[in-house]
């Protein structure tokens, strides 16, 4: 069993060496798709909610997975790699004043239109009423994970790591 997984590492490492972007994509949705298959199950859903659940990966393959891959390679390209302390922090500021705002507004606007099947204007005011309290939330933990993530994750593996660490928030 154990030569089994280190081959399948092995060969997701190659995979993401070769194709960066698809791996990260895929991984993303795998992620996405475990997460709501947990998420379902804890709210007390008796019958999956395949529905649901591939758009859910749908929204990890075609949105987190790219725009995490390539927000991680502007941030190294903007503050040049570097990973000293100062550095860190700016890159994890600008995240956060950037990146995060603008993802957790697009996957409830993602998830109220796309996933629920809700008219706009009712998005419109749950984003009105919720997203102050999502957003402020949001600050309280992910800096945190931006951190961790720029200061010890290599580049590759960014994506991946805030993939696993969202599977659990």
């Amino acid at each position: 069993m154990g030569s089994i997984a280190k081959k399948g590492l092995q060969q997701y490492l190659i995979q993401l060496q070769q194709h960066p972007l698809r791996t990260k994509a895929i991984t993303a949705g795998v992620l996405s798709a475990i997460s709501d298959i947990v998420a379902q199950k804890l709210t007390g859903i008796q019958k999956l909610q395949l529905r649901r659940l591939l758009l859910k990966v749908l929204f990890g393959c075609a949105y987190l997975g790219p725009f995490g891959h390539f927000l991680h390679l502007i941030l190294d390209k903007i503050f040049k790699g570097k990973k000293d302390t100062s550095t860190v922090a700016k890159k994890v500021v600008l995240e956060q004043l950037t990146s995060s705002p603008w993802n957790n507004l697009m996957f409830m606007i993602y998830y109220g239109v796309v996933v629920e099947g809700r008219p706009w204007r009712d998005v419109k005011t749950k984003i009105k009423k919720d997203y102050p309290t999502v957003q402020y939330t949001s600050w309280t933990f992910w800096p945190v994970v931006g951190w961790i993530n720029h200061l010890y994750v290599p580049l590759q593996f960014r994506v991946i790591f805030h993939s696993l660490v969202a599977m659990c928030w």
